[in-house]
């Protein structure tokens, strides 16, 4: 079993929430920025059925198996993503365990799969004043809502620190974002710099 001190230290970024809170909106906005950014798995495979002329209906009846593809849809992302590549995922592989527990199916595997990688930062969404549902979601505004808090304490729980974004344009949530991610940059440089010292300190002086 991979522990998190054998985790690979990632450079991605996270954007999760509840549906329909802007995060689709936002992703393409980033990657309007020049970002590099990677589209929800979840979407990406209904969007693929829906072109083969299925229905919604028929590419959601099966909740666990819809669930399970993906997540495999994320995790076959995941491992052709460089992990020091700056990118934006629209959810994280955790965001799987949340969605399998809803559907009474065991996430062990995902769980462990979550070990492997760690992100460089996780960004909740808040939720909108109003909600609006599309062809990819049909959760109901109470469903999202148990979501976007099952999604919270899922990271938590993993030992990420989850950033809330608040409720604003497109753009200023983008820049929010961007100068968090500043911030974390420039507090990882400064701690790096200390363990460095500290280990310089302990080389022993030639006399």
């Amino acid at each position: 079993m991979t522990t998190l001190e054998e985790s690979i230290q990632t450079n991605w970024v996270i954007i999760t929430g509840g549906p329909s809170i802007g995060k689709s909106k936002l992703i393409t906005h980033l990657s309007f920025l020049g970002y590099s950014t990677s589209p929800e798995p979840a979407r990406i495979f209904i969007d693929d059925e829906l072109s083969k002329g299925k229905a919604l209906e028929e590419i959601r009846k099966d909740d666990e198996k819809f669930q399970k593809r993906a997540i495999s849809l994320k995790m076959e992302i995941e491992a052709r993503t460089h992990s020091q590549d700056l990118v934006f995922f629209d959810r994280g592989l955790p965001d799987g365990i949340v969605f399998l527990n809803r559907c009474k199916s065991n996430p062990a595997y995902v769980i462990e799969g979550c070990k492997k990688r760690r992100y460089k930062a996780v960004f909740l969404l808040d939720m909108l004043p109003f909600y609006v549902q599309d062809y990819a979601r049909i959760e109901s505004l109470d469903t999202s809502t148990v979501i976007h808090e099952e999604l919270r304490n899922c990271y938590l729980d993993l030992g990420y620190d989850v950033i809330p974004v608040p409720v604003a344009p497109i753009s200023e949530r983008a820049l929010f974002i961007l100068n968090e991610l500043k911030d974390i940059d420039l507090k990882t440089r400064k701690v790096s710099e200390v363990l460095k010292a500290t280990e310089t300190s302990k080389i022993p002086k030639a006399f």
